[in-house]
């Protein structure tokens, strides 16, 4: 059986309104980001709806990136406030302009369980990546603590606000 699916939860005291706000910001990704690749927002739109595109900027030390920088274009797929937000990464691959994305997906859902208590669940969805992505890429491309310190970041992030 292959593991194609990662999941965390947590529960944060605020509205569900208040944690969407902070997705649908991609300003806070970087400070979301559990594995500290995120460096900035390229485009500093907020997320509105399905199909559009935010781009940001990178860091990884990687082979496949000579400096360690690269752009990821970011698909928005799910945008249902303050319930569901998700995106499909992508990259310029062959630097035309074309976008290309990945199969994975990362989502976040909400479910408020009280007028200030929300209760989000993070996934990173594999179960669509094609054989030849998953010969060159393992999965998870990231330590599995990655999404529970991000729901710790975004937690903190809320409750700062």
């Amino acid at each position: 059986m292959t593991i194609d699916t990662l999941t965390a939860s947590i529960t944060i005291p605020a509205p569900a309104q208040a944690v969407f706000a902070v997705l649908a910001d991609p300003a806070n990704h970087v400070a979301i980001d559990g594995t500290g690749w995120v460096r900035e927002s390229l485009d500093g739109a907020l997320l509105t709806t399905p199909g559009q595109v935010f781009r940001m900027a990178m860091y990884r030390n990687n082979p496949n990136f000579p400096d360690g920088n690269y752009e990821m274009a970011n698909q928005v797929q799910v945008f249902d406030p303050p319930h569901a937000i998700s995106w499909k990464p992508g990259r310029d691959t062959a630097g035309d302009g074309t976008l290309q994305f990945g199969e994975w997906i990362w989502r976040y859902d909400l479910d408020q369980i009280t007028p200030s208590e929300t209760t989000v669940t993070l996934t990173y969805d594999w179960s669509a990546v094609p054989p030849p992505v998953r010969e060159h890429i393992p999965f998870p491309p990231f330590a599995p603590d990655h999404l529970d310190n991000s729901l710790a970041h975004l937690a903190a992030i809320v409750k700062g606000r």
